[in-house]
């Protein structure tokens, strides 16, 4: 922002995601530091924009505040002067979800989430990179010095295509799954150092040092300690206790047997993964190609109409906002702050809270190429992400992390360069194919299946 700017302009495409739409309307609504800015609400589904709009008319209105509103179809009319742009679309993620699920299995890849890692992860990236470059060239264009800040899956490649296919912009990756500081409250619970996430703060924080790294998604604890003393196997305990009640009918397929696979995955490597939802996609123990019984079965699939219902009734939460049958004065006490919208007070505010961003390395995991793309806790501010130091990522999780780049990277290349022998390539390395006539099948097919959300090159 200039010297001559007091608040910020926060721009927001794909404003209908529910997952982040609401919050970050909450957030610029509520934050001293950004409620005196503009909002500015950007998606092409006409409908969907409008009625994000009316939300946020109403709880700019209720609270109060100053807050200027703008929302178009077109991000063009409202880029120009933006302090901040967050990218937050999908080209109808649930419906492409399923269908990368669905085809991959039955080439004997099961994907519980589908949109980061296995043919689902590199195919949601040939829907949505192509759209961040062009929004990053709209940006480059009409608000050279913004920050762009990727929340899109798959994190990793649409974070590090940026930095590498758009270079000018000062740019980085969220993913709320580490949203500071509620992820070391948690890991204070477990690991016994307090009774009550009510408890935590800030003499406890500095005395809990909590190290976490790792690719997005596939991030684990490298150090847990409470005045010195090592706290990770508390924290191990307490999710084995939890493991031990885990029953697999009641939860979605990205929450089954999460804690017991946790613990699996603690036990063999000792150190314990903090995703376990997406990691357990990362590697190849729970594919179903056992031929010993296992503790754990196959990763159960995707499961489209599920997600299609949870939809609805979140649309239907925002229709009953807005129709009166919710008072819009309920709107505070049901919502609360975003991951991106608290990074981005932080950096307006400068506040000098640490968050975990998506970014160069730089140093911090020290067997680690600085320019590996890593989730890491940062201080940030309006100079940016600057990570702090962790230490090294210990043997056996090194090669995967690797591994695991490296399939990105050639993702975002495949994707950027519309190249079919990169696409095959990212197939090929990535930790869940094991047959290459396996891999050319599954590409053939999604293409087929995909066409027409696909760019033309990939069929020129």
């Amino acid at each position: 922002m200039s010297s001559q700017k007091q608040y910020p302009k926060v721009v927001v495409i794909g404003a209908g995601s529910l997952f982040f739409g609401r919050q970050s309307i909450w957030q610029m609504v509520h934050s001293p530091h950004l409620n005196q800015g503009t909002l500015a609400l950007v998606d092409t589904d006409g409908e969907r924009l409008k009625a994000m709009a009316t939300l946020a008319e109403m709880a700019i209105s209720a609270n109060g505040v100053p807050l200027d509103l703008e929302a178009s179809i077109d991000r063009t009319d409202v880029l120009k002067d933006a302090d901040f742009v967050v990218l937050s679309f999908a080209d109808r993620s649930v419906k492409f979800r399923g269908i990368d699920c669905e085809i991959s299995a039955k080439y004997g890849v099961r994907m519980c989430s589908g949109d980061t890692i296995g043919p689902g992860g590199i195919f949601r990236a040939m829907r949505e990179f192509p759209v961040i470059l062009d929004c990053a060239r709209d940006i480059e264009a009409l608000c050279p010095d913004a920050w762009v800040i990727n929340y899109i899956n798959p994190t990793t490649v649409h974070g590090l295509g940026l930095r590498r296919y758009a270079p000018r912009l000062k740019s980085f990756a969220l993913c709320d799954g580490l949203h500071m500081p509620h992820v070391k409250r948690r890991y204070a619970l477990k690991a016994g150092i307090i009774n009550d996430l009510d408890e935590y703060d800030d003499e406890i924080d500095t005395r809990f040092d909590l190290r976490i790294a790792g690719v997005n998604h596939f991030t684990w604890i490298l150090k847990a300690e409470y005045d010195g003393r090592d706290v990770a196997p508390a924290i191990a305990e307490s999710i084995h206790l939890e493991a031990e009640k885990e029953r697999d009918s009641d939860h979605g397929a990205k929450l089954r047997y999460n804690n017991t696979i946790t613990h699996s995955l603690y036990q063999i490597f000792g150190y314990i993964p903090t995703a376990a939802g997406h990691t357990k996609e990362y590697v190849r123990f729970w594919q179903g190609l056992n031929r010993s019984p296992e503790d754990v079965p196959p990763l159960s699939l995707w499961e489209t109409d599920d997600r299609y219902r949870l939809h609805e009734a979140m649309w239907q939460q925002v229709d009953d906002f807005i129709a009166g049958r919710i008072p819009i004065q309920q709107y505070t006490a049901m919502f609360g702050p975003d991951h991106a919208t608290d990074v981005i007070e932080n950096m307006v505010g400068n506040l000098g809270k640490p968050f975990y961003i998506n970014t160069y390395n730089q140093g911090a995991v020290t067997n680690m190429a600085d320019d590996a793309f890593l989730e890491l806790c940062c201080d940030i501010d309006m100079e940016g992400p600057r990570p702090r130091p962790v230490g090294a990522m210990p043997a056996g999780l090194h090669g995967m992390q690797r591994l695991v780049l490296d399939t990105h990277e050639l993702t975002a290349d495949a994707v950027a360069q519309c190249s079919h022998a990169l696409l095959r390539r990212a197939m090929l390395t990535d930790p869940l194919l094991s047959s290459i006539a396996d891999a050319d099948a599954i590409i053939a097919e999604l293409l087929r299946a995909e066409r027409d959300t696909l760019p033309d090159c990939w069929f020129s």
